[in-house]
C-alpha cells in the first residue's frame, strides 16, 4: 500500500485498460484525430489555408474534367443578330482541349426523325367531280372515273354509314370486297338506291348519276346523319387484273348538299382496298409548289366560310395551310434542292433531301415531326427527278 506522506506518487491508471500510464507516452486513441482537430481549427482560424484549399479542389476538379482525352466538350450558343461563317469553328482552351463552337440555329437535330419506310404500289383506280358546283340531292351529280384498267363504278345512294365501316372490317377479317356484289353482302343492302357503269380502260367519260323521281328523296336529314348521301365503288372488272395489282377496290364517301345540309359537293373520304386484307385512307398533301387542283379562289370568302362551319358542324374541318404563291419546286428552307419529303402528321411536302435532317418541326406549320417520307428514292431521282414513288395515285395524294 503506497503512502500518502510526502513520499512518490501513485502512477495515474488508464480507465479503459486499468494499468499504469507511463509519462510522456500518446494519448491511446492514436494523432490520427489530433493531426484532424488541428487542421479543422487552421481552416477555421487562417483565411490563407482557407484560400489554399479551395485552389486545390479548383484544381483537382479541372484536371478531372478537362483531363479526359476521351471526351469533347460541345459549346452551343446563339447570338443575337450574329451569325458565325463558317458555322461550325474549331477552338482549343487551355490543356490542348477541343472545344466546337456552333451556332445553335444551324446544329443537326440530335434526336432524328423516324423516317418512315415506303412500298411502292400502283393504283389503278381514279375518280373526280367535274362539276361539283351543279351537284344536288335531286339533281344529281356527274362522276369521271379515270382507270388504268376495265373497271365497274357501282353508286350507292343513301348507303348506311354503321354499314359501310362494318364493310371494311369486313374486308380486313372475313373476306375480301373486290366485287360489287361482296360490297353488297357486307352491306346487308342498307342502301337506297344502286346504279352500275362499265368504264373502259383509260376512258375519261362523265358518268350521270342520280336518284329516281319515285324515291321521293330530297334530303338525308340534319348532321350527324346515318346515311352517307353516295358512296362510289371502283372494282377491277377483269379477274386477271386483281392478280397483278395490290389495290383491288377503291370506296369513295361522296357528299351532296340537300335542302337540309348545304354543304358544296366534295369527296369526304377516299378507301383503298388491298388484296392482303388491309385498307388506308387517302389523304392529301400539301405541296408547297402550284398543283393541278382547283384554286380555292375560285370560291367566294362567303361561300368558304359557310363551308367551313359546315365541316365543323359535322366534325370534318381539318386545318388549312396557307397556300404560297411561288411557282417552284424549291425546298422551301434552301431553295435550292427540290422538294422530296412529306412531314407527319401535317403532310407539309417542303423539304429537300439535304435540309431534312436538320428539323424536328415543320417549317411551315411549325408542328412536330413525328415520321417523314420520301417522295422518291435517291436512284430514281438520279434517273428521273420527275419519278413519283407512288406511281397511278392521284397527284397531291397519298396514303
Amino acid at each position: 500500500m503506497a503512502s500518502l506522506g510526502g513520499g512518490a506518487r501513485a502512477p495515474r491508471l488508464d480507465p479503459a485498460l486499468g494499468r499504469p500510464v507511463r509519462p510522456g507516452s500518446p494519448p491511446p486513441w492514436g494523432l490520427g484525430p489530433m493531426a484532424a482537430v488541428f487542421l479543422v481549427t487552421l481552416y477555421e482560424y487562417s483565411p490563407l489555408f482557407y484560400i489554399t484549399v479551395v485552389f486545390v479542389c479548383f484544381l483537382v476538379t479541372s484536371g478531372l474534367v478537362l483531363g479526359c482525352p476521351s471526351e469533347v466538350s460541345v459549346v452551343t450558343f446563339t447570338c443575337i443578330g450574329q451569325r458565325f461563317d463558317p458555322p461550325c469553328a474549331q477552338a482549343k482552351f487551355g490543356l490542348g482541349v477541343p472545344v466546337i463552337l456552333r451556332n445553335s440555329e444551324e446544329t443537326e437535330s440530335s434526336a432524328r426523325v423516324l423516317k418512315k419506310r415506303m412500298r411502292q404500289v400502283k393504283n389503278p383506280f381514279g375518280l373526280e367531280i367535274p362539276h361539283p358546283a351543279t351537284a344536288s340531292v335531286t339533281k344529281g351529280i356527274t362522276l369521271t372515273p379515270d382507270c388504268l384498267e376495265d373497271c365497274i363504278l357501282t353508286c350507292y345512294w343513301g348507303c348506311s354509314v354503321q354499314k359501310l365501316h362494318e364493310a371494311l372490317q369486313k374486308h380486313v377479317y372475313c373476306f375480301r370486297i373486290k366485287t360489287p356484289q361482296a360490297l353488297e353482302d357486307a352491306l346487308y343492302s342498307e342502301y337506297l338506291y344502286r346504279q352500275q357503269y362499265f368504264i373502259k380502260k383509260n376512258d375519261k367519260e362523265e358518268k350521270y348519276c342520280q336518284l329516281p323521281e319515285d324515291a321521293q328523296v330530297v334530303d338525308f336529314g340534319p348532321v350527324p346523319r346515318s346515311r352517307y348521301p353516295l358512296i362510289a365503288l371502283l372494282t377491277l372488272a377483269d379477274e386477271d387484273d386483281r392478280e397483278i395489282y395490290d389495290i383491288i377496290s377503291m370506296v369513295a364517301v361522296i357528299h351532296i348538299p340537300d335542302e337540309s345540309y348545304r354543304l358544296s359537293c366534295r369527296i369526304l373520304y377516299q378507301y383503298l382496298l388491298l388484296a392482303q386484307g388491309q385498307y388506308h385512307d387517302l389523304k392529301q398533301l400539301f405541296m408547297s409548289a402550284n398543283s393541278t387542283a382547283p384554286s380555292p379562289s375560285d370560291e367566294s370568302p362567303g361561300e368558304r366560310s359557310t363551308d367551313r362551319s359546315l365541316l365543323e358542324k359535322a366534325g370534318l374541318a381539318e386545318d388549312e395551310p396557307e397556300l404560297h404563291e411561288e411557282n417552284s419546286k424549291d425546298c422551301v428552307v434552301c431553295q435550292n434542292g427540290t422538294v422530296n419529303w412529306v412531314l407527319l402528321p401535317c403532310r407539309h411536302a417542303c423539304l429537300c433531301d439535304g435540309c431534312i435532317k436538320y428539323f424536328q418541326q415543320c417549317p411551315m406549320c411549325r408542328q412536330f415531326v413525328q415520321e417523314s417520307f420520301p417522295l422518291c428514292s435517291k436512284k430514281e431521282q438520279d434517273e428521273d427527278d420527275s419519278t413519283p414513288i407512288l406511281q397511278g395515285v392521284l397527284p397531291g395524294r397519298v396514303f
